[in-house]
């Protein structure tokens, strides 16, 4: 349960990300039914690939990148995700899924939304479904 309830997180946040941000977007329809009908797997599969990019790359991101986030007194942690939302980017768009993340402050801009949303439907949640 734990993990459906984290992937469907992920897949909100993801969901927002791309309507905020112009330069974040899944292809396919843009209207209607058919809209969700062709873009929920894809938003699921992307999740997914976030998920194991953050759970593999990331740690030994913020171990070579220490110096640099403690001198931005973390704030480097934005950086990091926003690399983490490229190459996901990017993998997703190797296996022809169809999610593209178009430049640095696009996926910095996504990352702090994607951040931001996962803490609010987190707290929303509360901490008996996070188990």
């Amino acid at each position: 349960m734990r993990f459906l309830t984290w992937l469907v997180t992920t897949a909100i946040a993801l969901a927002v990300a791309a309507w905020v941000f112009d330069g974040i977007r899944f292809t396919g329809p843009i209207h209607g039914s058919a809209e969700i009908k062709h873009k929920l797997l894809p938003l699921l599969l992307v999740a997914l690939i976030l998920g194991l990019v953050s759970a593999t790359v990331k740690p030994l991101l913020k171990i070579v990148s220490i110096p640099f986030i403690v001198l931005t007194l973390g704030l480097f942690l934005v950086v990091i995700n926003a690399a983490m939302l490229g190459l996901t980017g990017w993998l997703a768009d190797g296996l022809g899924i169809g999610f593209h993340v178009r430049g640095f402050w696009t996926a910095v801009g996504g990352a702090i939304v994607i951040t931001l949303v996962t803490w609010v439907v987190d707290r929303l949640i509360g901490p008996d479904e996070r188990r």
